[in-house]
């Protein structure tokens, strides 16, 4: 990994602690990776557990919404991946400090990658909003079935048996 990738990952790393006790003031979701697992097959919920499963994580107290949004996305871990998923939510309309912070540091520090982060966030742009949903809830909701309607501009219905229930949190 290059210094300047490095650098960027320990600043994620610093901030990510403060920006969670200064400006997350939601309960965490209290569920464990090894739970998330058990969850139907092609649940959220699952894909949310085999997600941090490969990548040997838990998830992070008040920012679970965050791995939900690599499983939705399909975006990595790298820190070329952890900008261009910043910019693909500030494309759908999430806007933060935090994301703020993400993006004019990885501008500033990875220039190499403008053209994905421009990429990601026309993705954004391009898909329906769905960085506002509360995803505690819809885990058990079929992934597939949320992509197709997340990534598509026509309004698509769910052909789904759980009671889809898309609260804004």
């Amino acid at each position: 990994m290059t210094f300047r990738k490095k650098l960027i990952e320990s600043l994620f790393e610093k901030s990510q602690k403060v920006y969670t006790n200064m400006f997350k003031h939601h309960e965490a979701w209290g569920i464990s990776r090894k739970e998330l697992l058990t969850y139907p097959k092609d649940s959220i919920g699952k894909h949310l557990g085999l997600f941090l499963d490969k990548n040997n994580f838990e998830l992070i107290a008040k920012v679970e919404r965050h791995d939900a949004y690599h499983t939705i996305t399909g975006y990595g871990t790298n820190v070329e991946d952890e900008i261009a998923l910043q910019c693909l939510c500030f494309g759908n309309g999430k806007r933060s400090m935090y994301l703020y912070g993400a993006i004019i540091l990885g501008i500033i520090i990875l220039p190499d990658y403008l053209s994905y982060y421009y990429q990601s966030y026309r993705i954004g742009k391009r898909a329906n909003t769905f960085h506002h949903y509360d995803y505690k809830k819809l885990l058990k909701v079929n992934i597939h079935q949320f992509r197709e309607v997340i990534f598509s501009k026509q309004p698509t219905k769910l052909k789904s048996n759980h009671n889809l229930n898309f609260n804004k949190t």
